[in-house]
Formats: structure tokens, sequence, C-alpha cells
């Protein structure tokens, strides 16, 4: 199938390594100008950029730190410089809060939830504002924001109980709204398409050590998943280039599972 996205400009933030990584290299797959949006790992934000090339696209890292209103603006810009274009956003990046072992209340943790929760959500908001008029020049565009299935699940059950993450949860709902309600506006003017992915447990490169110490987490989530195991991120990555391409021309103000049915 063609996915119709050769020479469009891909912004991809949180793009250094995880599921941004193997988002990031899929959409060179698809021979796509990718933005390798990064904050702090310039290597590994190389590392990424080298993937996308060898799978076939070009790729330009750029600083971007979701906290930061500037920072947002200098990713467009340099998209924008290098392309003359912004086809598709993929709000990847987020702010951890960690989650609370079994037994913690949320009422007591202090006042960094503020940050972290403001991080979360607005940074994708101001992302998507900045992209907004260029796609509605062209009439085309497409944004695919990454989510948690915390939001659908609240906590993850592991062998010592129930651990939860409400404030994080509570950030990534919002986008679902903003994702709605944005779709109609978008959609206006043009074939521009708003979707959420919300992927469940996945394993990344960077993950699998913390999975191995987490409460039995991991083993638990692949047990009651139809499929009897985690997916991959590259799993994640494919849902994420479909609906952000050409080929997708019906989705649109949804938020999709995908948990390999968990």
């Amino acid at each position: 199938m063609d996915l119709g996205l050769n020479n469009r400009t891909v912004l991809v933030t949180g793009a250094s390594g995880g599921m941004g990584r193997e988002i990031a290299a899929a959409f060179g797959a698809e021979s796509a100008d990718v933005v390798v949006g990064y904050r702090s790992r310039p290597e590994d934000a190389a590392a990424t950029a080298e993937r996308v090339e060898k799978a076939g696209g070009r790729a330009l890292a750029v600083p971007y730190d979701l906290s930061d209103p500037v920072c947002a603006r200098a990713l467009v810009d340099a998209a924008l410089d290098w392309t003359g274009r912004v086809d598709v956003l993929v709000n990847n990046a987020f702010r951890p809060f960690g989650f609370r072992p079994p037994g913690d209340r949320f009422e007591e943790i202090g006042d960094s939830w503020q940050d972290k929760m403001r991080d979360n959500i607005e940074g994708a908001i101001e992302l998507t504002r900045l992209v907004a008029p260029p796609m509605r020049e062209r009439g085309w565009g497409r944004i695919v924001h990454l989510s948690s299935s915390l939001v659908t699940e609240g906590v993850l059950e592991t062998d010592a109980g129930r651990i939860g993450s409400e404030y994080y949860a509570a950030a990534k709902a919002a986008l679902h709204g903003f994702s709605r309600s944005s779709a109609f506006s978008l959609g206006r003017d043009g074939d521009i398409l708003s979707n959420v992915v919300i992927p469940g447990l996945t394993r990344t490169f960077r993950n699998e050590e913390r999975m191995a110490n987490s409460f039995g987490v991991a083993g638990r989530y692949a047990d009651r998943a139809p499929l009897g195991r985690l997916l991959d991120a590259a799993e994640v990555a494919r849902v994420v280039v479909f609906l952000a391409s050409a080929a997708n021309t019906a989705v649109t103000g949804q938020s999709i599972p995908v948990t390999a049915g968990a």
C-alpha cells in the first residue's frame, strides 16, 4: 500500500529514543522528511536520524523541550526553513511522573505535579497550534497524539498491588478532548485529521530493564492480553504512521488503543 508520505515533512517529538525512535524510523521507511525532536541527548537524536536515513528518508535533528514555547516555535520554524512545509505532527514527547508504590497516596505528592501536568498537556497543544496554520494553508495535514492506557485503565496490576499515576493520566486524558474538538475545526479547512493513539505497556530498547523490575507488571499485562504478549514499539509505530498517512482518509477525532487487546 502506498501511504503517500514520500517527501512529506513529519515532526516527531521525543524522538531520540524509545517509542519516538521507532516512529521516526517508520516514517523514514516511507521516504518522509523527518524532523527529530529531542530534549537532552543529541547523540541519541543523531542515532535516530541515522536510522531514518538508512530506512530511506531524510532527517533533521532539532532540540525541543515541551515545557518551553520558544522551543516549539523553533522546531516548527526549523521544519519550514528545511522543506517549506509541515505535513504531519506526532506529539510523542512527555514529561514522566513515575509510578507511586502501592499504598502511597496521590494527595501527598508535593507541588511538582503541577508543572509536570502542565508540560504534558500544554506542550502538545502549543505545538499543535503552531502547525495548524501551515496545514490549513495547504489544505492537508495529519496530527497524532500519543496517550497512555492509564487513561482508560487507571492503574496497573502488580505483584505488590495496584499502582497508579493520577496526574499523568489526567494530562493524557486532556489530549483526547483536545484532539476530538480540534478535529472538527481542522477538518473544515481541508484534509486535516487529528487522532490519539493509546499504547499499552510496550517494549522499547530503553525500558527493558525497568520492566524487569516493575513489581511483575509486565507479566501480568501480557497474561491478560489476547495476544499473550506485550507489543514492541515498532508495532505501535506502524499504526501511528498509517493514521498520519494519505492512506488514512476516514479516521479522525478518534482515540485508538494499541495494546495487544489488553
